[in-house]
């Protein structure tokens, strides 16, 4: 076990259920294994790990990591942030991509902020009722935050639960019933649930990866059905990658740079020398001004949102 971790998992060791003879090794792994991340701490506020959460969606800890910082030290509640004009909010989202998390985030704070006293909420029901948290955050929040007892599905779980049980190599491309009824028949007792959600997900980012599982490292390489099957590959639809040069979402981007380096109106002309496709360019200058994230003001020129 990393020297200093708090609660170490052993801690959590009792007679394992039948029903999920990967609990135990899985947990062991974990207590030697797991990253030691800011919003793993035993005293990381509920909305730490609700901005943790949000940030880290489609996005890597590594790119993460410097901008949560970033983020609690500007904005360690909800009322912090609910203060601030949304546009802040998405010029301190960086290049963490989909900046409308940004936007949903500050949505969330003035929500916790008008509506529960300016603290995140515990229940499962209230999490999923805030401004752009769906099913998968609001569990993670209730149990890494509130120690609930809830089936964290993201990426990561899923894939580990269809090799590890359902002997696939990938899960479906959306969360279906039978993997939600999967991974609530595998819930541990309420002690052990919000660690098991998190050591199964780590699990996933680190040796069961999507391209190039590590299964030599794997501490359930022995239960694992997809690689006593011989790893069958993968036999649905075809798995593509992201593109993103010369994309709309990439002329975006260069757009929202422009307006969040700024912090008065930007004139037309600043925008247009940073895209070569003028249609192209309009359409997504377009696409920002519906999401909200950027205004077009009387005299022409744009801004973030105020």
């Amino acid at each position: 076990m990393k020297a200093g971790r708090a609660d170490p998992i052993r801690h959590y060791r009792r007679k394992v259920p039948e029903s999920n003879r990967l609990l135990e090794p899985i947990l062991d792994w974990y207590a030697e294994s797991a990253r030691d991340l800011p919003w793993r701490t035993p005293d990381a506020s509920p909305w730490s790990i609700l901005v943790s959460e949000i940030m880290l969606q489609q996005t890597p800890v590594v790119r993460v990591l410097p901008v949560w910082i970033e983020w609690m030290e500007r904005w360690p509640t909800p009322a912090a942030l609910a203060k601030e004009a949304p546009g802040e909010a998405v010029r301190h989202w960086g290049r963490l991509g989909y900046p409308r998390r940004a936007l949903n985030l500050h949505a969330c704070a003035r929500a916790i902020t008008d509506h529960h006293g300016g603290e995140v909420p515990s229940d499962h029901a209230a999490l999923l009722a805030l401004p752009g948290i769906g099913e998968y955050t609001a569990a993670a929040v209730a149990s890494f935050a509130f120690k609930g007892r809830h089936a964290v599905l993201d990426t990561n779980v899923r894939r580990v639960l269809a090799r590890a049980v359902s002997g696939e190599e990938y899960p479906p491309k959306a969360t279906t019933p039978p993997e939600r009824r999967l991974a609530a028949s595998l819930l541990p007792d309420a002690d052990r649930a919000p660690v098991w959600a998190v050591a199964v997900m780590e699990l996933g980012a680190l040796v069961c990866t999507a391209r190039a599982a590590r299964c030599a490292d794997c501490p359930i390489n022995d239960l694992c059905a997809w690689r006593l099957a011989g790893k069958p590959a993968y036999d649905g639809p075809a798995r593509k990658g992201q593109t993103y040069a010369g994309t709309d979402r990439q002329c975006r981007g260069r757009l929202l740079a422009v307006l969040r380096q700024s912090h008065g109106p930007v004139p037309k002309d600043a925008l247009d020398v940073v895209w070569d496709d003028a249609p192209q360019r309009e359409r997504a200058l377009d696409g920002l001004i519906t999401d909200g994230l950027a205004e077009v003001l009387d005299d022409g020129t744009y801004r973030l949102p105020g």
